[in-house]
C-alpha cells in the first residue's frame, strides 16, 4: 500500500499535470486569457466565414443586408486573390514584379474586409450562436488550428498559473518518468532479446542433443567392440607426440634465448642512440626557444614602432580632416555666394536683354512714326501746287471758249 505522503504527492502531480484544476489568480492572467478566449472565438467566426460564402441560401434568413454586401465583396476579392496566385508564374520579370505588388495590396483589401466581416459578425452575438449551431462540423485545417490554439491557451494558462517551484517540480517529475519510462523500454527489450536468445539457444541445444544421443545410441554399438583397440592406439600417439612436442619445445626456447640476447644487443644500442638524438634536440630546442625570444623583442621593437608612426600619421589625419572640413564649410559659403552671385547676374543679363528688346521695339516704333510723319509733311506740302495747277489749267479753257 502506497503511504500518505506519496498518496498527497500524487494527487499534487496530478492537479499541477491537470489544466481544470488551474484558475486565473490575477488581473494580468485573466487579461491574457482574456485575449486568447477572443482570438478562439475569432478564428472560430473566421472558420465559418468560407462556409458561409459558399452555401448563401442555408444562411440567407440569419444575415442582414450588410453581411450578406460584406461576404459578397470579401468572395470577389478572394476570387481576384486565387486568380492572381494562379496567374502568378507567367509572363516576364516586369510583370511578375506587378503582379507581386497587386498581390500585396490584394492582401491587404482582403485583410480588411476580414476584420469588416468578423466586426459584423461579432457585434451580433445571436447571430455568431446560430451561425455555430447550423455549420455542420467537418474536420478541416482551420478547425485543427483552432483545437491546437485551444490547447496553446491551456498551455499558457497552465504555465501563467505555476510557480517556479512547482515548474521545476513538473520538470523534474516528468524528466524522471521520462528516465523511468526509457529504463523499463530498454529493460523490456534487452529482456525480450536475452528471452530470444535463449529460447533459441534452448532449441539448438536440444536439437543437438537429440542428434547426439541417435549418434551416441549408433556408435554406443561400435565403441565396446573397437574401445581397447583405439585405447592401445591413443596411447601410443600420445606417447610419439609427447616426445615430439617436447624436443620442439626445447629447441624453440634455445631459439627464443638467442633472439632474446639479440634484442638486448639492439635495446641497448637504440638507447644510445636516442639519449644522443635527445641531447641534440634538446639543443636544438634551446636554440630556437632562444631565437623565439629575440624574434619576439624584434616584434614588439617593430610594433611600437610602428604604432609611434600610426599615431604621427592619425594625428596628421585628424588634422587634415580638420583642415578639410574647415575648406568644406567655407566651400559650401562660396558656393552659395557663387550662385547667388549666378542669380543675380542671370536677373540682370535678363533685365538688359529685356530693355535691349524694348529698345529695339521703341526704335521700331520711332522709325515708323517717323516715316509716316515724314510722309504727312510730304502729302500736305504737295497738296497745295496740286490745287494751284488744276485752277490755272481751268480758267485757261474758259478763256479759250470764250473766245
Amino acid at each position: 500500500m502506497a503511504t500518505p505522503e506519496k498518496a498527497a504527492t500524487t494527487v499534487d502531480t496530478t492537479k499541477m499535470l491537470d489544466p481544470c484544476w488551474l484558475k486565473p489568480d490575477s488581473m494580468e492572467m485573466e487579461r491574457v486569457v482574456t485575449v486568447l478566449d477572443k482570438t478562439i472565438a475569432k478564428l472560430e467566426m473566421s472558420s465559418l466565414i468560407p462556409r458561409v460564402i459558399d452555401s448563401p441560401d442555408r444562411f440567407a434568413g440569419l444575415l442582414g443586408p450588410e453581411i450578406t454586401k460584406s461576404l459578397a465583396e470579401h468572395q470577389e476579392l478572394a476570387n481576384e486573390m486565387e486568380h492572381l496566385l494562379a496567374s502568378s508564374g507567367e509572363g516576364t520579370t516586369v510583370r511578375a514584379e506587378e503582379q507581386q505588388h497587386c498581390l500585396c495590396l490584394l492582401q491587404q483589401r482582403l485583410k480588411r474586409s476580414a476584420r469588416n466581416v468578423l466586426r459584423l459578425l461579432l457585434a451580433n452575438p445571436s447571430l455568431c450562436q446560430a451561425l455555430k449551431s447550423e455549420a455542420w462540423g467537418t474536420e478541416s485545417p482551420a478547425e485543427r488550428f483552432i483545437k491546437a490554439f485551444g490547447e496553446f491557451r491551456d498551455f499558457m494558462l497552465e504555465r501563467l498559473l505555476t510557480s517556479p517551484v512547482e515548474e521545476e517540480k513538473k520538470i523534474q517529475l516528468t524528466e524522471d518518468i521520462s528516465l523511468q519510462i526509457k529504463q523499463n523500454t530498454e529493460t523490456i527489450t534487452a529482456l525480450q532479446a536475452e528471452l530470444a536468445a535463449a529460447i533459441q539457444t534452448r532449441e539448438e541445444e536440444i536439437h543437438k542433443k537429440d542428434k547426439m544421443i541417435k549418434d551416441l545410441k549408433t556408435s554406443m554399438q561400435d565403441v565396446t567392440k573397437d574401445s581397447k583397440a583405439d585405447i592401445q592406439q591413443i596411447k601410443q600417439e600420445g606417447e610419439k607426440q609427447q616426445e615430439e612436442k617436447l624436443e620442439a619445445s626445447q629447441a624453440r626456447c634455445a631459439r627464443l634465448q638467442q633472439d632474446l640476447q639479440q634484442l638486448e644487443a639492439q635495446l641497448s644500442s637504440l638507447v644510445l642512440e636516442h639519449r644522443a638524438a635527445e641531447l641534440a634536440l634538446q639543443k636544438r630546442k634551446s636554440r630556437v626557444e632562444m631565437e623565439i625570444v629575440n624574434w619576439i623583442q624584434k616584434y614588439d621593437t617593430d610594433m611600437a614602432e610602428k604604432q609611434a608612426e600610426y599615431e604621427e600619421v592619425h594625428a596628421a589625419y585628424t588634422e587634415e580632416k580638420a583642415q578639410l572640413s574647415l575648406l568644406m564649410e567655407k566651400r559650401a559659403v562660396l558656393l552659395q555666394e557663387y550662385s547667388q552671385i549666378e542669380e543675380e547676374r542671370r536677373i540682370r543679363q535678363k533685365k538688359e536683354e529685356e530693355a535691349l528688346e524694348e529698345f529695339h521695339t521703341r526704335s521700331l516704333a520711332a522709325t515708323c512714326i517717323q516715316a509716316f510723319w515724314r510722309g504727312y509733311l510730304v502729302r500736305r506740302l504737295f497738296k497745295p501746287k496740286k490745287k494751284k495747277t488744276t485752277t490755272k489749267k481751268g480758267k485757261g479753257k474758259g478763256k479759250k471758249a470764250k473766245k
